[in-house]
Formats: structure tokens, C-alpha cells, sequence
């Protein structure tokens, strides 16, 4: 057995965890709830409502607390089992597949980073008995996409706490039944001094402050809202933000997102697909002109799944790594894994568009792929590759240039 293995069934003993986890109906549960989501795609998209039957179905099925250990009642599933539903759910409905993503990056949060604390192990079984729907809430201010910078700080007095929070997007934040969010650890802290607190929809009022009216992705409902919450000190994780947003937050959530992206580019090459059969059929099989196109969807498509199985596979490998996980090497891999999946799903979509010619610029045929562009067109713009790229190249010239193909 080695190091690795020893303290994965150390952790699992710990916990009172079984060492098997059947993941036998994982596929079948997730089936379920793509053609829930697949059943109100359009209309989620045409209303920009919240998809409320897909989501139903996930708690039907259990998924939001899939990930949630079996020793306090979920199903323990590992980051593989999620970013295979992620991929699924986005072949469906691109706001639904969204929304379970970051819904379970803060449940990666919660089990890794919330276990041993009392409070959070209750919010764990909350989470798997009532399947209770999270939201995050970074984005705050005029800060954008940088989540390491917080301006609202928590309030203490005594044992209790409060938060106000100026918080210009809440992905689903009406919809969901809690939200964790990031705040500076204290009045007299610096913006990066930063803590994660967890609160129950009890413990929060929202007062919308901006509408979500976006060209895609409209379904996540992601409005602006004032964010007034109490609570008890127990609330806040443990452990600082720097540790988990470099341990779990940005890797789960890069890892989950880009599944999410990369279903949507399978749906609408799966729709090219379908044209270019149908027209070299009715062409007594000579390939049309947008062939080419399709092949090139194909070849960017398996490019985008090989690169996030491969930092899967990284990921998985140095999950209780704390310093592999904190290094330079692996931190910028991972947040290269958003720059790059973000971008080749893009090309994908619109590669699959150019095979389809006007049937897929249309939006009222069986070939149509205006939607899955409009919501793939989202991904280089949340959290700014622009500014992901900037942060890396400062780190880049700290690490070596590799002397070898395998070094």
C-alpha cells in the first residue's frame, strides 16, 4: 500500500467512512436528470428562469449530496464521479450543468475543508437528507473576478457574527437554500486575510441589487444582490481561504466547469453530427462543404476531454498532497485547464455551427446550435482569462522551462 492509499482509508476510518462506495447507479441517476434538464432547455434559456424541474430531479435522485461521505449520509462520490455528471448535464442544459458545478465545488469545500468542525459536519447531513442547494457568492464589489480580494469583512461580537455584502452576481442565490461565501477574516484585516463562512437560508436576507439579462447562460439566474447575514462564529471554516481556495476551490471548480463546457460543445457536435449524416443522404452520400468543419469539431472536442482528464488524473493523484496541490507548478496547470477548456470549447461550438451552415445559425430547427454558442461564449469571460493569465505569468517566471518531454 502506498502513502497515498494509507491516508485515503486513514481519512475514511477517521470519518467512519466504508472503504467501498457503490457507483454503480451514479450513470443512471444522472440520466434522469439530463432529460429533465434536456425537457426545459429552451424554455429555461427563452425565459431566463431558474431550471426548477431539473434541479427537482437532482434532489429526486440525490445528486446534490452525492458528494457528501457516506458516514454522514451521502454517497460519497469522488471528483471524477462529478465532472462525468457535470459533462452529462451540460450535453442537456448548459445553466443546469452550471449550476450543479458550482453547487458541488462548495460542497468539495464543505467535506474537505468543514470536517472535524461540528457545525459543518451538521450542515453535511443537512446537505444529504434535505439535498439543500448552495450558492456562492465571490464576486463582490468592484473587485470582478478576484475572488482573493474581499472588501466586506465579518463583524464579531462575542460568539456571533455578521456579514454585509455588496455582492454583484449570486449564481441562483433566490433559488438556493444556503450560500457560502468569502469575506475578509476581521474590520482591521488586510483584503486578502480571508475566511469561508457557510449560511443556511435563515440566517441571510437578499435585497437585488442588479438583473441578470446576459446573452447566455441565463438559466443560473446569476442577479446582484446586498447580502445581510448573522450567525455563530462556528460558521466560519476552520482553516484560512488561502489554503482552501488553493486546495479545492479553484481546482474543483476549473475542474467542474470545464466538464460543464465541454458537454455543451459534445451536444452541439452531436447536432453536427446529425446534419452532415441527414445531408450526405440526401446527397446519395458526397460529403457537403461544411464536412471539414465537422472533423475539426471532432478532432477540438477530444482535445478539450484529454485535457481535463489529464488534470483530473493530477488532481486525483495529489488530493491530500497539501504541498502538491500549494505548488506553483500545479497551480498554474490548473488555472491554465480554465484559460485553455474555456477557449477550445468556444472553437468546438462554433466549429459545430460552421458544419451546419444556416441550419445551425437558425434557431427553430432540429440542427440549431445558437444556444449551446451563446452559453459557451460565457467561459473565458467568467473569472477573465485575461486576469488568470496575468496572475500566471508572474508565477511562470518562478518555475523552471522542463528539460525533457517528461521531466
Amino acid at each position: 500500500m502506498n502513502v497515498q492509499e494509507l491516508k485515503s482509508r486513514t481519512a475514511a476510518r477517521r470519518s467512519g467512512e466504508h472503504a467501498f462506495v457503490d457507483r454503480s447507479s451514479f450513470l443512471q441517476r444522472t440520466t434522469i436528470v439530463a432529460a429533465a434538464a434536456t425537457a426545459e432547455a429552451e424554455d429555461v434559456d427563452r425565459q431566463a428562469r431558474f431550471p426548477q424541474g431539473a434541479i427537482d430531479a437532482a434532489r429526486a435522485q440525490r445528486l446534490l449530496g452525492i458528494q457528501i461521505p457516506l458516514a454522514f449520509g451521502g454517497d460519497g462520490a469522488s471528483m471524477s464521479d462529478v465532472t462525468d455528471m457535470c459533462y452529462t448535464l451540460g450535453r442537456a442544459c448548459a445553466s443546469t450543468a452550471m449550476i450543479f458545478a458550482m453547487h458541488q465545488t462548495k460542497i468539495a469545500c464543505l467535506v474537505r475543508h468543514g470536517t472535524g468542525s461540528d457545525w459543518h459536519e451538521t450542515l453535511m447531513r443537512r446537505v444529504a437528507a434535505e439535498q439543500l442547494l448552495l450558492a456562492s457568492s465571490t464576486t463582490e464589489g468592484q473587485n470582478g473576478g478576484n475572488v482573493r480580494s474581499s472588501s466586506a469583512a465579518v463583524e464579531r461580537n462575542g460568539t456571533d457574527i455578521s456579514l454585509v455584502r455588496n455582492a454583484t452576481v449570486i449564481s441562483y442565490g433566490a433559488q438556493a437554500d444556503g450560500v457560502i461565501t468569502i469575506a475578509r477574516r476581521a474590520d482591521d484585516a488586510a483584503a486578502s486575510d480571508q475566511v469561508l463562512v457557510a449560511f443556511t437560508r435563515d440566517n441571510y436576507t437578499l435585497e437585488r441589487s442588479l438583473e441578470w439579462e446576459t446573452l447566455g447562460m441565463r438559466g443560473t439566474c446569476s442577479a446582484g444582490f446586498e447580502l445581510k447575514a448573522t450567525g455563530s462564529a462556528e460558521q466560519v471554516f476552520p482553516e484560512a481561504y488561502d489554503k482552501i481556495h488553493a486546495q479545492t476551490m479553484t481546482p474543483v471548480a476549473h475542474l467542474c466547469w470545464a466538464s460543464a463546457w465541454a458537454g455543451i460543445a459534445a451536444a452541439a457536435v452531436e447536432r453536427a453530427q446529425a446534419f452532415i449524416r441527414k445531408a450526405a443522404r440526401g446527397a446519395g452520400g458526397q460529403m457537403p462543404p461544411g464536412a471539414a468543419h465537422f472533423t475539426a469539431a471532432k478532432m477540438t472536442l477530444a482535445k478539450l476531454r484529454a485535457m481535463i482528464t489529464a488534470n483530473l488524473d493530477t488532481y486525483m493523484a495529489h488530493e491530500h498532497d497539501e504541498r502538491a496541490l500549494s505548488s506553483l507548478d500545479f497551480q498554474s496547470q490548473i488555472n491554465l485547464l480554465k484559460v485553455e477548456a474555456s477557449e477550445l470549447a468556444v472553437e468546438t461550438v462554433m466549429s459545430a455551427m460552421r458544419a451546419c451552415g444556416l441550419s445551425g445559425y437558425r434557431n427553430d430547427g432540429d440542427f440549431s446550435v445558437g444556444r449551446h454558442l451563446r452559453d459557451v461564449l460565457s467561459a473565458p469571460l467568467m473569472i477573465n482569462n485575461d486576469r488568470i493569465l496575468a496572475n500566471i505569468s508572474t508565477a511562470s517566471l518562478m518555475s523552471g522551462v522542463p528539460a525533457g518531454l517528461r521531466d
